[in-house]
């Protein structure tokens, strides 16, 4: 009894070492512990060597202590050795393996990895696709309060995909998840109160949930920000707001998004010819100047 007391001491003052950035008592604390199977000293060592905290990154040696920690039933070091195996960092990549080792978290409860074999299961990797496994793994996952989970879930309820098509479901779904500041799922939200779907229709409701979708820079949502501003649905018309809007999207998808990146340059220079010099340099100017902010709830 006092050697484990001793024991949990010694595992708070590395705690308490880490959160002040002391990593070389954290290691030395850490390490004579995990030497001796401690599971929560295993794992700690391993996340030091994965973030490169004190010694040198090494997602192997992160891998190693992960394992013996998981071994030991550790749901964390599971979960984590699922993110290396589906990245492929310090082992080969294998989606096969990540479903494995995030299986066995989830089996424990552990939100992050019911969250992660659902999208699994969603993308046929690794694993047969299978939504009904999709939405059971992610429905777990959001009852628990998992932002992604519950943005995955509303749009399976939106799609149809593992459960029946239900847009009030997808809006519930949505919102628990916007109302976290989970910019996708503000933006889908956004979508949903545009065009009636599962809720009745309000363009104001609408803007609130771009806006705060595109504050954290989702291309989308500013692109249909920009739009609303274009035809004063839900706010008053204003061609200077709207060209910011459209000429952030365009500056901000990805070159994997052309066609969406090209709309919105076209949305903004449609935009343009309603304004003039005066309004697109102001325009222009503000758009330069732009910073995306934190989550917005």
């Amino acid at each position: 009894m006092i050697a484990a007391s001793a024991s949990a001491g010694q595992i708070e003052d590395a705690f308490a070492a880490e959160q002040r950035g002391d990593y070389e008592t954290t290691l030395r604390l850490f390490q004579p512990l995990a030497d001796q199977g401690d599971a929560t000293a295993q794992f700690s060592l391993g996340v030091m060597f994965a973030n490169g905290e004190g010694v040198t990154q090494q997602y192997t040696r992160a891998m190693q202590w992960y394992r013996k920690a998981a071994d030991q039933g550790h749901s964390l070091a599971q979960y984590n050795i699922g993110v290396l195996f589906e990245n492929g960092q310090g082992v080969p990549q294998s989606h096969a393996e990540a479903a494995k080792w995030y299986r066995k978290a989830a089996d424990q409860g552990y939100a992050a990895a019911q969250t992660n074999l659902g999208m699994i299961y969603h993308k046929g990797q690794g694993v047969p696709q299978n939504y009904a496994e999709a939405a059971k793994w992610s429905r777990k996952a959001a009852d628990q309060g998992e932002a992604a989970a519950q943005f995955n879930l509303g749009a399976m309820y939106s799609d149809g995909q593992g459960v029946p098509q239900n847009y009030a479901e997808a809006a519930k779904w949505s919102r628990k998840a916007a109302d976290q500041g989970f910019a996708a799922a503000q933006f889908n939200l956004g979508v949903m109160y545009s065009d009636g779907r599962g809720v009745p229709q309000n363009y104001a409701e609408a803007v609130k949930w771009y806006r705060k979708a595109a504050d954290q820079g989702n291309a989308s949502a500013q692109n249909n920000l920009g739009i609303l501003y274009d035809e004063g649905n839900g706010v008053p018309q204003d061609y200077v707001q709207a060209h910011i809007w459209l000429n952030l999207a365009a500056s901000r998808y990805p070159a994997s998004e052309k066609e969406n990146r090209d709309k919105a340059i076209g949305n903004r220079d449609r935009v343009a010819t309603k304004m003039t010099p005066a309004q697109v340099a102001e325009a222009q100017n503000l758009a330069r100047v732009w910073k995306p902010t934190l989550a917005s709830k």
